[in-house]
C-alpha cells in the first residue's frame, strides 16, 4: 500500500535533516501509527508521501505508484486530513465536498451518496449546507474527513486527526477508521495520543530527529512487554537516543568535491602514467625482436652467400677439370 525507500529531506537554509534515510512499508487491511515528539519528521513524511513537499533522496510509492513519476495516479489513491484544517471557508459543507469530488473524478451521483452517506455518519447532517466559517474546530475537522473519503481511497492518511475534538466526533472518527481497514485499507495517521494508538493501531512508528527508530508490532507488544507503551516511547524518544544528523554547509562541500576531484585526476594521471610505461614496454619489446630478426635474417643471407660462392667456386673448378680432360683427349686424338 505504501513503500518509503531512503527517505531523505532537508529545509533549505537548514543545516540539519527533518528525515533521513527513512524505510517505511504499509500493508492493506491495517492501521498505522506514526509517534514522535514535535519536530521528529511526521508532518514532513506525511507532506512528502502525499506530494505536497519535494524530497532529496528516495522513493515514494502508493499502491504501486511513485509520487515522483507518477503523482496523478498515487494521489488519486490518496485521501489527505492535514492538521491545519485547510479548506474553503466561504463555501458550504456540501459545495467544499462537491468541488474535492470533481478533483477526483468522483460521478456526481456517487457523490451525492457519499455526501449523504458520510454527513449521516459523522453527524453532519444539519451543517452540510452551510458555510465552513461557521463550522467548530471539531466540524471542520469532519467535512476535511468527508472530502478526503469521498473518492474512497485506498490509502487513508491523517494528520493529527483527533487534536481538540470532542468525545463524540473521536468516536465517530475513529470508527470510520476500523471500517476503513476492514474494508481492506489501509489508514495512517499521526498522533500524539499513545493511549488510543494501543486501542487503534496494529503497529506503529516511532520516530525521533528524523531517524525511525522502531517499529512495532502493538498486539505483540501488549502481550510481552512488561511496560507501557506510552513509557517505551517516552524512552525511544530521549534526545540521547539519536543523534542530530547535521548538513554539511556548503565550503564543506566544496571541500569536499575539491578533494574528490583531486583524488580522480590522480587516479587519472595514474592510469595513464601506467598505461604509457605499457605502451613503452610493448614498443621495446617489438624493437628488441626486430632488431633480432634483422640480426638472424643478415645471417642467413651471409651464410647463403657464402654457400653461393662455394657452390660457384667448385662448379668453376670442375668445368675446368672437365676442359681440361677434353683438351688432353684432343690432342691425343691429334696425335693418332
Amino acid at each position: 500500500m505504501l513503500e518509503i525507500v531512503g527517505l531523505t529531506k532537508r529545509y533549505k537554509n537548514s543545516n540539519f535533516y527533518s528525515v533521513k534515510n527513512l524505510n517505511l512499508t504499509l500493508n492493506e487491511g491495517e492501521i498505522f501509527g506514526f509517534l514522535g515528539k514535535n519536530g521528529a519528521g511526521k508532518s514532513t513524511t506525511i507532506k512528502c508521501l502525499t506530494g505536497i513537499l519535494p524530497f532529496d533522496e528516495g522513493t515514494i510509492k502508493v499502491c504501486g505508484y511513485d509520487i515522483q513519476k507518477n503523482p496523478i495516479e498515487a494521489k488519486l489513491n490518496i485521501g489527505y486530513v492535514p492538521d491545519n484544517h485547510a479548506v474553503y471557508e466561504n463555501l458550504t459543507g456540501r459545495e467544499y465536498v462537491n468541488y474535492m469530488g470533481n478533483i477526483y473524478r468522483v460521478p456526481k451521483d456517487v457523490i451525492e451518496e457519499r455526501i449523504e452517506k458520510f454527513s449521516n455518519l459523522f453527524s453532519m447532517s444539519h451543517a452540510i449546507d452551510n458555510q465552513i466559517r461557521s463550522y467548530s474546530h471539531g466540524m471542520k475537522q469532519k467535512i476535511c474527513i468527508i472530502a478526503a473519503l469521498i473518492h474512497n481511497p485506498k490509502f487513508w492518511v491523517l494528520d493529527e486527526p483527533l487534536m481538540g475534538l470532542d468525545p463524540q466526533s473521536t468516536f465517530e472518527i475513529r470508527e470510520y477508521m476500523k471500517e476503513h481497514k476492514r474494508l481492506g485499507n489501509c489508514v495512517f495517521f499521526s498522533s500524539h495520543n499513545i493511549d488510543m494508538v494501543e486501542k487503534l493501531c496494529d503497529r506503529v512508528a516511532i520516530m525521533n530527529r528524523g531517524q525511525l527508530m522502531e517499529i512495532i508490532d502493538v498486539k505483540k507488544f501488549m502481550q510481552e512487554s512488561d511496560i507501557p507503551l506510552e513509557t517505551y516511547f517516552l524512552n525511544m524518544t530521549k534526545d540521547s537516543k539519536a543523534k542530530v544528523i547535521k548538513f554539511e554547509d556548503k565550503k564543506e562541500i566544496k571541500q569536499k568535491l575539491k578533494a574528490e576531484r583531486l583524488q580522480k585526476k590522480k587516479e587519472k594521471e595514474e592510469k595513464l602514467k601506467e598505461k604509457k610505461d605499457e605502451e613503452r614496454k610493448i614498443k621495446e619489446k617489438q624493437s628488441e625482436v626486430k632488431k633480432q630478426t634483422r640480426k638472424e635474417i643478415k645471417e642467413i643471407k651471409s651464410q647463403k652467400k657464402v654457400q653461393s660462392k662455394k657452390l660457384n667456386e667448385e662448379y668453376s673448378q670442375k668445368i675446368k677439370e672437365q676442359l681440361k680432360t677434353l683438351k688432353i683427349k684432343m690432342e691425343k686424338n691429334k696425335k693418332d
